[in-house]
Parts: C-alpha cells; sequence; structure tokens
C-alpha cells in the first residue's frame, strides 16, 4: 500500500499478524516509552501492539506485549539485549527458569 502525504510518498508495510498497514507514525507514537526501539523494529500495527509502562524489572521501563500473549514481560528488548551482553546467555522475558 502506498500513501501520500503532501509531496512525499510512504510505502506501507503490512502487519504480520492482522495485514493491515502500518501506519509507522501512530505506531512511533505508542513505542515512544520503550527504550532504544524503533518503528523500524516492529512488523506489526499499532492495534497489535500493547505497551506496559514501568514492567521492567531491570530499568523500571515498558515492555512490549504482544497481542496474542497474555503475560506481561519482565524485561524490556533493550534490557534482554543487556543481560544478553553481560552473561553470553539469553534470559528468556520473563525472571524465573529457562523451559528446555
Amino acid at each position: 500500500m502506498v500513501w501520500y502525504r503532501g509531496p512525499r510518498r510512504i510505502a506501507m508495510r503490512p502487519c504480520h499478524s492482522c495485514q493491515a498497514a502500518i501506519d509507522e507514525y501512530i505506531l512511533d507514537k505508542q513505542l515512544e516509552p520503550l527504550r532504544d526501539l524503533t518503528v523500524d523494529d516492529f512488523n506489526v500495527c499499532a492495534d497489535c501492539t500493547t505497551v506496559v509502562a514501568d514492567a521492567c524489572v531491570e530499568c523500571g521501563g515498558a515492555v512490549y506485549v504482544p497481542r496474542s500473549e497474555s503475560t506481561t514481560p519482565d524485561y524490556c528488548p533493550a534490557c534482554r539485549s543487556d543481560l544478553i551482553d553481560r552473561t553470553g546467555r539469553d534470559p528468556g522475558w520473563n525472571c524465573g527458569p529457562v523451559s528446555p
């Protein structure tokens, strides 16, 4: 899908979840609380995205919850990445044991 805003032509990608066109402006506004993430990091639309403020156990920042999930992650993507860099292992999205 292609939209025109003034003289600019904007190609909109389809959402991987519902196939609707991703409005990057709306999604970017919704993702503002997430540390180090932008619209380019997501392939879902704002309707398929939930951002929960103050939920990360490491930094106290926001976390992203896919609409298909029922549990809120304990780590934001940036803290999860930091933990992987520091420890060399992936803690998963939640505190506690990782399932085999």
